[in-house]
């Protein structure tokens, strides 16, 4: 006798499927569109789709036959599809970590986020099979741009004393695997030397979270000399004594320190990026500022999950001093024309979930004076730029893939507009967010004391 389905299997795949309207050839007229070259929202003729790509801009189709039309209104707006260069899908609850990708992945998309690097993954081989899942279309979610394993002592069971050799065979094998780029964190310097020089053999970029020196952790400063490609957090150099860590150094900082300005010229003498991640200290700090709840975020906690976390988490003081510090810093760095790609740094416990805080970070590169127009180029181009596939992603230009999201008003106005997310089209593939948000309630994190040990 043959055996029945799982019925339970079934419904979630027929949820899934009532997410998206299958990849078709779309036709969008009216509203505006975001052109991260002039920095301008330029009235929108027509945007033409066609096998998951934009084969024209701002063009008039004069057979429409065989496209889905979608007319916007003139207070709908289309931006680029949004890059989180350090979008964690890691949670964490009842202190036990792990790469959550059940929930995430539809939080992200629903929310514009075309494209995440997850900047360091704990569970490297779930997150790599999350990718072929969704790229074969039997999962819904961004683009995601595998980190694998973080490099150093960030991941469990990483050896301190890795020599260089196992390092290029490491780099090696998850290069092979079709990483996109890869993270160092709690490294040594002759261990990150090794990891750029390989990485940059199989045409890959390094990102890093780094130190100030003190007990063989690497100084930015040196890193950018060894040719990486991306740090994260703060920006190093001299400002950071190598005779006490960074984190106790940085809560104290000068802004004003002539160390300070070296250091962003160091910066973009070598066109290094700077993954700024500036809300996620004051996720810690709780302070007001950036992180109120447009959204009820917990409801896509499993009721055991929400109940574990009730209450709210540590407040960290240094970090909210560090976190008044960068905002100086990075302001600064922005006004001398340094690179900056977004990143939300933010593995949930419980509260402002990952897939939200694009917005977040955003509105808080906005209110420390980088203007709008420039946040969304953060936020999009700077993002493929720095992953170096430009040519393919980030911008709404002919030839590119359709990667796209529509939101109610005019974000360079408001650039809290960017959270009125009402369609995001992903490779020519349409999503309603509001399905994406409901086939996901009450799913992430563990569903009793036994799930997850």
């Amino acid at each position: 006798m043959k055996k029945l389905a799982n019925p339970i299997k079934i419904i979630a795949f027929l949820m899934l499927v009532a997410t998206m309207v299958s990849a078709q050839d779309l036709y969008i007229t009216g509203g505006h569109y975001f052109d991260v070259e002039s920095g301008e929202m330029i009235p929108n003729q027509g945007i033409v789709v066609k096998s998951g790509k934009f084969v024209g801009v701002n063009s008039n189709l004069r057979n429409a036959r065989g496209f889905e039309r979608i007319r916007l209104t003139d207070n709908q707006y289309i931006l680029p599809g949004i890059f989180d260069l350090h979008a964690h899908y890691r949670v964490t609850f009842d202190g036990v970590r792990k790469d959550e990708v059940e929930a995430n992945p539809s939080i992200f998309l629903a929310n514009g986020v075309t494209s995440t690097f997850p900047a360091g993954e704990i569970e490297p081989e779930k997150m790599m099979e999350a990718r072929k899942a969704i790229n074969r279309g039997e999962k819904v979610g961004p683009r995601i741009h595998n980190s694998g394993p973080y490099f150093g002592t960030a991941f469990p069971g990483w050896d301190p004393e890795m020599t260089a050799e196992q390092i290029y065979a490491r780099v090696d094998k998850w290069a092979e695997l079709g990483v996109a780029g890869f993270k160092a964190k709690g490294i040594k310097p002759d261990q990150l030397k090794a990891l750029i020089e390989r990485a940059h053999k199989h045409g890959l970029t390094v990102t890093a979270h780094l130190g100030s020196g003190f007990r063989e952790t690497v100084n930015p400063r040196d890193a950018i000399e060894m040719g990486i490609d991306r740090i994260e957090h703060f920006l190093g150099g001299d400002a950071l004594p190598k005779s006490q860590s960074a984190y106790a150094t940085l809560q104290d900082l000068d802004p004003d320190d002539p160390a300070v300005e070296e250091q962003i010229d160091l910066f973009i003498k070598n066109n290094v990026y700077f993954d700024a991640t500036l809300t996620a200290y004051g996720y810690y700090g709780h302070r007001e500022e950036f992180y109120d709840y447009w959204h009820e975020e917990r409801k896509y906690l499993t009721n055991y999950s929400e109940e574990l976390t009730s209450g709210t988490r540590q407040k960290l003081d240094m970090f909210q001093k560090i976190f008044d510090v960068k905002k100086k810093t990075l302001k600064k760095y922005f006004d001398k024309g340094g690179k900056i790609t977004m990143g939300t740094d933010h593995p949930s416990v419980g509260e402002y979930i990952a897939g939200f805080s694009a917005h977040r970070e955003m509105e808080a590169l906005n209110a420390i004076g980088i203007p709008n127009a420039d946040v969304l180029r953060i936020a999009t181009i700077n993002g493929a730029d720095a992953l170096q596939i430009e040519d393919k992603l980030g911008s709404i230009e002919v030839g590119k893939f359709a990667d796209l999201f529509v939101i109610e008003g005019n974000p360079l106005d408001d650039i809290k507009n960017t959270r009125n997310v009402l369609r995001v089209v992903k490779g020519g593939e349409e999503f309603d967010p509001k399905r994406l948000l409901k086939a996901v309630e009450r799913k992430m994190g563990p569903r009793n004391e036994k799930d997850w040990k």
